[in-house]
């Protein structure tokens, strides 16, 4: 899944006007970043990310786009459809 995403992220770089080989390092080192300071800083995904959000700012506005486009519910749908599959190969964790 996160495959998928670091591409999208690369894509829309792209789309903006980015190299392709700049945005998809900067998607890698997005998520990196990311991933690590959600691992080391004790803090809840939720307030790390509201402490980018600034009011009326540009993180706000795409993460308000990530939310009308159910975002959070199609990550949720794709793991529970992943792990029904699992569970219907017989693969139970």
């Amino acid at each position: 899944f996160v495959y998928l995403f670091i591409e999208a992220l690369a894509d829309a770089g792209v789309r903006e006007g980015l190299s392709r080989d700049i945005s998809l390092e900067l998607a890698n080192q997005t998520l990196l970043g990311a991933a690590k300071l959600s691992q080391v800083s004790g803090q809840h995904p939720a307030q790390l990310k509201d402490q980018v959000c600034s009011p009326a700012g540009s993180t706000i506005a795409g993460v308000a786009s990530l939310e009308e486009n159910a975002f959070r519910g199609t990550v949720m749908g794709a793991v529970q459809a992943a792990y029904k599959r699992t569970q219907e190969l017989g693969d139970n964790p």
